[in-house]
């Protein structure tokens, strides 16, 4: 198994090797163990998976730390960690975070703007850079080169104002922060307007943005890295709920004709454990 160091390392060089590369998003140890065994070269985890995965519309900083251990432990491969906010509001609370993601195994890990008060869903300007000043400050004090993703989530909550997203973006790469991220993104001339106003790497997660959208058009955009965020949960629900109706409406099984071979499954846990 590599160190916390080599992954460290193996992550922070992927952020600035030529094009962009995909980071999927796994909620738990046994789809990190897939998509390891695929041949993905980073993992990150997702918040929204893990609600989804926990029966909640929200998750405690506890259980995300929890989560981010259990992905960290499953395979070889850099963690990055969806943190939401930190869990708190005030700066060195919320930058806490970061030192705990480390020590759960994570070599990287996100800092957002939104509050989780959908009351006043984004924190004002100064103190959202306040943060990450201060989530930087922790990342760099730990023994690993920590890739800090500083995260501004106006899209997500109808605050469709580019001026103020890309005014955040710069403010936070001003602060020190290692990678960008702009969820709710969605059509590619937007995206290449953001990216050119930036000089860090930048995240862009496909959960909310064209799925026309390819890997290779993005990367000719300036995109680094490609996440998916709970999109993968998403699906596998629908799955799951699809399988279900049909017991219940139809009382018919015609689903099991499409279910993963036990030997496939079982074939691509062993390959991750290599």
């Amino acid at each position: 198994m590599r160190t916390q160091m080599e992954k460290a390392e193996l992550f922070r060089a992927l952020h600035v090797r030529p094009g962009a590369f995909i980071i999927p998003n796994p909620w738990d140890a046994g789809t990190a163990k897939l998509l390891a065994a695929m041949g993905f070269e980073a993992l990150a985890t997702t918040s929204l998976g893990l609600a989804n995965t926990l029966g909640s519309a929200t998750v405690s900083r506890d259980a995300i730390l929890a989560n981010c251990r259990a992905i960290a432990e499953a395979s070889d491969l850099p963690v990055n960690a969806d943190l939401e906010n930190g869990g708190a509001d005030e700066p060195r609370a919320a930058a806490e975070t970061i030192r705990l993601a480390a020590e759960a195994g994570a070599v990287g890990g996100s800092i957002e703007d939104a509050t989780g008060d959908l009351r006043r869903p984004i924190y004002d300007f100064a103190l959202a850079v306040e943060r990450v000043h201060a989530a930087v400050e922790v990342a760099r004090s730990l023994p690993i080169p920590f890739m800090l993703t500083a995260r501004a989530e106006n899209f997500l909550y109808g605050r469709t104002d580019l001026d103020d997203t890309i005014r955040r973006l710069q403010a936070f790469e001003a602060a020190g922060a290692d990678v960008l991220y702009a969820p709710g993104l969605r059509e590619l001339a937007t995206i290449r307007t953001v990216v050119s106003a930036i000089g860090k790497p930048f995240n862009l997660v496909m959960g909310f943005a064209d799925p026309t959208l390819t890997a290779d058009q993005l990367s000719a955009a300036g995109v680094k890295r490609i996440s998916v965020g709970g999109a993968m949960s998403r699906f596998a629900l629908a799955a799951f709920l699809k399988c279900a109706h049909e017991m219940k409406d139809k009382g018919s099984f015609t689903y099991v004709r499409e279910m993963a071979p036990i030997k496939d499954i079982r074939d691509a846990f062993a390959a991750a454990q290599r």
